[in-house]
């Protein structure tokens, strides 16, 4: 391990002009044409944020072929030590600006799992150094943004995919086979949800570094051990504040709240089975009902969209005060498809006929074995990096999904129904 592990930013702009040097070199990169890696050649992996979501994806990266995670970024000492403790590289490079680990040669993708807030500069930054990324969701926190890192990713050939893991699931695919027949005849609703629940003394996302660590650690040492103003980045600058930093997604100014962090995978999900694209409207109310402590987006979100000429409605309702559970519903004229779980947890289906429905050729659910097992979200990624191909959720995805979580949202803050203009590509 090289010494930028403990690198300041402060040490890092006096280092005789080696910030300068290494953001003019990162700038320098043009367009990249990318050529397919032979099957035997192993791909660098760069990771940005080594956070909450940032260890769980090392954990996926680690079990996928064909990679060794070369280098590492976060502005917090601590996340990225508990990054090289994992990594199962002893030579893993470590870094506090994540413009030289754009630079770093031994880079051939990046996986951002930095707050919302980075995401558009990081990924035009990395398509500029002509890396391949994946990039946890929520993809922007704005539309333009949103635009932005489309035509950047499609004037490029960098390889792109937005972390949707429920679309590795080989039980999603059966369904949308399945659907595709029109078995179910006409899908005129679909209900999805997200319900988390608690103990008082510990909301949703008042976690400290992960989900189950809930001890408040030294905020003396917090504010030694960051960078604070690289974090904010982008954001209004603030002095440090802990309750930002480990909680942002309690904040408008760095996340979109239930909209980009759950919705999102629910409604994205929904997205790969059924293919119908940006909805044409949205109407949304939020509430914060039980969970007053300062955080300035909704415990408890419901957004109802439309899609006109397909005569479909589908639902989204999510609470942190509650676990009584809502599966993914789909729901046809002639029978209705249920899942096991949420997105994210689906293993099997059953397919429900209307009374109506005397079919005896209609199968009851899922068939194990009928569908081969998919790779995972991220080996997924690393294929096509490999192959040159498109991963299963990539730009175009990427933007219906911020179009889609972004109008309720719009919704919810003008508290009317918004609607969506193809040809403006605007919420109005």
């Amino acid at each position: 391990m090289n010494d930028q592990t403990s690198l300041t930013r402060r040490e890092f702009l006096g280092t005789g002009g080696k910030a300068a040097a290494t953001l003019a070199a990162a700038a320098a990169f043009g367009p990249t044409i990318l050529k397919a890696k032979p099957a035997g050649e192993t791909i660098g992996i760069g990771c940005i944020g080594m956070g909450t979501r940032g260890g769980d994806v090392l954990n996926t990266i680690l079990n996928c072929e064909g990679v060794k995670v070369n280098a590492m970024c976060d502005v917090y000492g601590p996340h990225r030590k508990k990054g090289v403790e994992r990594c199962k590289n002893p030579d893993v490079k470590t870094y506090v600006d994540y413009h030289e680990l754009l630079a770093d040669k031994s880079v051939d993708a990046v996986v951002i799992c930095a707050p919302d807030h980075w995401h558009c500069q990081m990924v035009l930054d990395a398509v500029q150094a002509g890396k391949d990324i994946y990039c946890e969701k929520g993809f922007s926190r704005t539309l333009d943004e949103a635009k932005q890192m489309r035509a950047a990713l499609k004037k490029s050939n960098v390889v792109f995919q937005l972390g949707h893991q429920a679309r590795q699931s080989a039980c999603a695919l059966q369904a949308k086979e399945l659907i595709a027949t029109g078995a179910l005849g006409p899908i005129t609703f679909v209900r999805t949800g997200r319900m988390i629940n608690t103990p008082p003394d510990h909301p949703v996302w008042r976690w400290y570094g992960y989900y189950n660590q809930l001890v408040r650690p030294d905020p003396a040492q917090v504010v030694k051990d960051v960078d604070w103003n690289l974090w904010l980045g982008s954001a209004p600058k603030i002095p440090f504040h802990e309750r930002h930093f480990w909680h942002w997604r309690c904040y408008w100014n760095y996340g979109t709240g239930q909209a980009g962090d759950l919705l999102s995978h629910e409604l994205d999900f929904v997205q790969y089975v059924l293919g119908h694209g940006i909805p044409d409207t949205c109407a949304c109310l939020g509430l914060n009902a039980l969970l007053h402590d300062d955080r300035e987006v909704p415990d408890t979100w419901q957004a109802t969209y439309q899609f006109l000429k397909l005569g479909r409605t589908v639902t989204f309702t999510g609470t942190m005060n509650t676990a009584i559970g809502q599966p993914v519903e789909i729901c046809g004229k002639n029978a209705s498809l249920r899942f096991d779980a949420i997105a994210h947890d689906i293993t099997k289906f059953t397919v429900v006929p209307e009374g109506f429905n005397t079919t005896d050729t209609l199968p009851k659910g899922y068939l194990s074995g009928k569908t081969p097992k998919q790779p995972s979200h991220m080996q997924d990624f690393i294929n096509c990096v490999r192959s040159r191909g498109t991963p299963k959720c990539s730009t175009d995805e990427a933007f219906i999904e911020t179009a889609t979580y972004l109008m309720s949202i719009e919704a919810y803050q003008q508290q009317r129904t918004v609607r969506w203009d193809p040809l403006k590509e605007k919420i109005v």
